[in-house]
């Protein structure tokens, strides 16, 4: 029973935590089901993604209620997505797994310095794209958008981790997207992906559906305390907790890879 409350409680903060920055929350649960219950890899993923669906659909949800949730991006990225994860796991058979960590995590790095200065590559700085250019599929922007889902899909796959954690600075960064936008657009692609990734791994019986259950109730609580959490916070404070989530998971991948 104890272990349960526990994992109410993690699930809590995960779908709090998650939802506010638009990350999901695998990037926290795969660690915890790894080393903290001992599972597999393929458990930890599996029963992550099904944690992390619960969490990214209760806050999409909440999202659409506030109408901050660009829909024909969000689907036009979820669709490209998609082939990049499935690039991935193909790849991953034949990378050198350790080097292309220290070289992501190290981009990772400059990616959350990037978020703490508050610069974007695309346009000027705190310029964000027109209505327009978020409404056509043909603007350049939505075309990067696109092809960055498609690298982030492939990324996913790669580490066995959610794309919202590598999407959400994308979209702030790279595209100039304003945080709110990015935090609920990046939570409605990942719904659809973690169902899709959810699927595959529960038709496998890589899912723990006792802790999936015990988690989710958490996560479903806490994504819409996070969506409404998010109301009442301005852009800036929440991209600062963006960026240090993204340095934490780089010095993760870092420390993994010197001690392995």
């Amino acid at each position: 029973m104890l272990g349960m409350v526990l994992l109410f409680v993690s699930g809590l903060g995960v779908g709090t935590l998650g939802t506010l920055i638009g990350a999901g929350g695998g990037w926290m649960i795969v660690p915890l089901l790894l080393f903290g219950l001992g599972y597999t890899p393929q458990q930890a993923v599996g029963t992550s993604l099904a944690v992390v669906f619960l969490n990214a659909l209760s806050g999409s949800i909440a999202y659409m209620l506030q109408g901050r949730v660009l829909y024909r991006m969000g689907l036009a990225f979820a669709v490209s997505t998609i082939p990049g994860a499935l690039l991935g796991a193909t790849l991953v058979q034949y990378l050198d797994s350790r080097w292309f960590t220290l070289l992501f995590a190290l981009f990772l790095l400059a990616l959350s310095g990037l978020l703490l200065r508050g610069q974007t590559i695309y346009g000027h700085a705190h310029r964000h794209p027109t209505p327009e250019e978020l409404n056509s599929l043909r603007s350049p922007i939505m075309r990067m958008g696109i092809l960055l889902s498609f690298l982030v899909g492939v990324i996913s796959s790669l580490f066995g981790i959610g794309g919202g954690i590598v999407h959400v600075p994308f979209l702030i960064v790279i595209l100039g997207l304003s945080v709110h936008s990015a935090t609920a657009t990046s939570h409605f692609v990942l719904a659809i992906t973690s169902l899709a990734g959810t699927l595959v791994f529960l038709r496998n019986g890589q899912v723990d559906l006792s802790v999936a259950a015990a988690m989710g109730v958490g996560v479903l609580l806490g994504a819409q305390a996070g969506a409404r959490v998010s109301l009442r916070m301005r852009s800036e404070p929440i991209r600062r907790l963006l960026a240090f989530a993204v340095l934490v998971f780089a010095v993760g991948l870092i420390l993994r890879h010197v001690v392995g």
